[in-house]
């Protein structure tokens, strides 16, 4: 039964949250070797039978949790300036999800080995809640007429996270802020600016 002493029955949503919190705890903690559906059930308050009614597999359940976390990403920041927002998007990824980059990496092995998959097809979970961001905060500064949109190519659009994220990955942590500044300012900016600044 999904229900324990004291607690009302939860249903629908609400249970789902309950189920894929409980899951996503597991894996950053434990792994995916050594995730089941029994600690899952348990530290959710429920019983197997719950989570096997939605996810009839380890791995269904593993890419439902991935899926969730991407759900629940933050708005990205609007400081009106493109320099300060990728500043802060960074810095706030430091803060909250670089342990989700070890995790992909460290805990998760033997998730991509049993499914064949990599971190790359993993983080197509990741991004289906939504546009990252990266691209919402590229567009508001082209809207504000910062860069020049010709320039923004799908590899200038991402050179700013796949550089905050091979040094995180690298790391297995929080990247430095002098890196964070050098992503920007020697890197970021002049790739995206350079028409406007040579139209100025």
């Amino acid at each position: 039964m999904d229900l324990v002493e004291g607690q009302r029955r939860r249903r629908g949503a609400e249970l789902e949250e309950a189920l894929l919190e409980a899951a996503w705890a597991e894996l950053s903690e434990h792994g995916y070797g050594a995730l089941t559906i029994d600690a899952v059930a348990q530290r959710a308050g429920t019983s197997r039978t719950v989570v096997y009614r939605r996810w009839a597999t380890k791995v269904e359940l593993t890419e439902a949790a991935v899926s969730w976390v991407g759900r629940h990403r933050t708005d990205p920041p609007d400081t009106g300036s493109l320099r300060e927002d990728l500043l802060a998007l960074m810095r706030e990824t430091n803060r909250t999800r670089v342990g989700l980059m070890a995790l992909v990496i460290v805990y998760l092995g033997g998730y991509f080995q049993e499914t064949g998959t990599t971190p790359y097809d993993l983080r197509r979970l990741l991004l289906d809640g939504g546009p990252a961001g990266l691209e919402t905060i590229v567009q508001r500064a082209a809207e504000r007429g910062e860069i020049d949109p010709a320039r923004l190519t799908p590899r200038v659009l991402s050179v700013a996270s796949d550089l905050f994220r091979h040094e995180a990955i690298m790391r297995l942590g929080p990247v430095p802020d002098e890196v964070l500044l050098s992503i920007v300012d020697d890197v970021y900016l002049p790739l995206v600016t350079a028409s406007v600044t040579s139209d100025a």
